[in-house]
């Protein structure tokens, strides 16, 4: 059984409805009961009982065949050592390989056999029950919630829908973790990163401060990220001073959504004057970077006319275990002092 999970879009509708629902961590509240969502229950042993969003499911024994209903999870299972069997694939575009896997941990699925599920987020029921998983993943939120599909889903096998929208994914990686007995992997991951992170931070000699990261819509104006993004964390981290735009020029109905601050091309300038350092996240065409800083109504930012504008790369745009690694070694490559 297949059904579209939305009508056919462009690509970059696809990626942005992955990657806006996924933009804000445990602090964002507009995402309705969903964004409070955390895995919980017995913990000790097998069967263990998970509650996620208002619902609850037993697992009976540590799973070894899981299939990943939403693109943006798999990393984070992957990054855990969670094994794996199949995952959905998103449409391919330039944040992706061409079978839709994302590109920061689409080479580690290949080297550990991970099979495409279904492509383009179309769930295929069938297709999940011919690999006979013993645990189900996917998303309660975003472009590849399978939400609406629970009751089926968990006829197919235990399931367990997380809110990446309300999570970073260190905290998805604890959720996860509990959720497939891995929690000792889980914990070690976060921390192993953590201190890394430590020692990349000690390389960087920091630009004129402080710094705003966005992504360049062109004439549509920019996507501001937060400074409790998890972009917006992964630069203070590193040690960044993070200025947010000034807040009466955000479009109203987009305040605190998702952790992203929307900006009109004809606030822009404004809204970005006490960055002294711009950082473009690009959705897949390269030199973003380039095209914004040639925005003639940028012509007087400071970051503009200093030039310092700099590219953050893709793997920014949505950040799990691997994407944060590949986008701290790219600013590290940038501003390694």
């Amino acid at each position: 059984m297949r059904r579209s999970l939305r009508p056919a879009a462009a690509v970059l509708a696809a990626v942005v409805a992955l990657a806006l629902a996924g933009c804000s961590n445990s602090s964002g509240s507009d995402t309705g009961t969903e964004g409070t969502q955390e895995t919980s229950g017995a913990t000790e042993g097998w069967p263990r009982t998970v509650d996620h969003g208002g619902r609850s499911t037993e697992i009976t024994a540590k799973p070894t065949r899981i299939v990943s209903t939403s693109p943006s999870l798999t990393g984070t299972l992957l990054a855990i050592g969670a094994p794996v069997v199949a995952s959905a694939a998103t449409t391919p575009s330039g944040m992706t390989d061409d079978q839709g896997f994302f590109s920061q941990w689409s080479g580690v699925a290949a080297d550990r056999g991970v099979a495409v599920l279904y492509r383009n987020l179309e769930l295929d029921l069938d297709a999940i029950e011919t690999f006979e998983p013993d645990l189900i993943i996917g998303s309660a939120n975003g472009g590849d919630s399978t939400l609406d599909a629970y009751s089926q889903l968990s006829d197919i096998a235990p399931t367990v829908l997380l809110d990446y929208g309300a999570s970073s994914w260190e905290e998805l990686a604890d959720q996860l973790g509990t959720v497939t007995g891995l929690e000792s992997e889980a914990a070690k991951t976060v921390d192993e990163y953590d201190s890394w992170v430590t020692t990349q931070a000690a390389k960087i000699k920091l630009p004129e401060q402080p710094v705003t990261a966005l992504v360049y819509m062109g004439a549509d104006g920019v996507w501001t990220f937060r400074a409790d993004s998890p972009q917006g964390n992964l630069l203070a981290s590193l040690g960044f001073t993070y200025a947010e735009p000034a807040e009466q020029f955000v479009a109203p109905d987009k305040r605190g959504a998702s952790g992203v601050a929307i900006v009109s091309s004809e606030n822009m300038s404004a809204a970005l004057d006490g960055a002294q350092t711009l950082f473009a996240v690009s959705m897949g065409p390269k030199d973003v970077e380039k095209q914004l800083a040639a925005d003639p109504l940028l012509a007087n930012q400071p970051a503009v006319k200093g030039d310092r504008v700099y590219a953050m790369g893709t793997a920014a745009f949505r950040l799990d275990y691997f994407s944060a690694k590949q986008t701290v070694e790219s600013l590290v490559s940038t501003f390694g002092g």
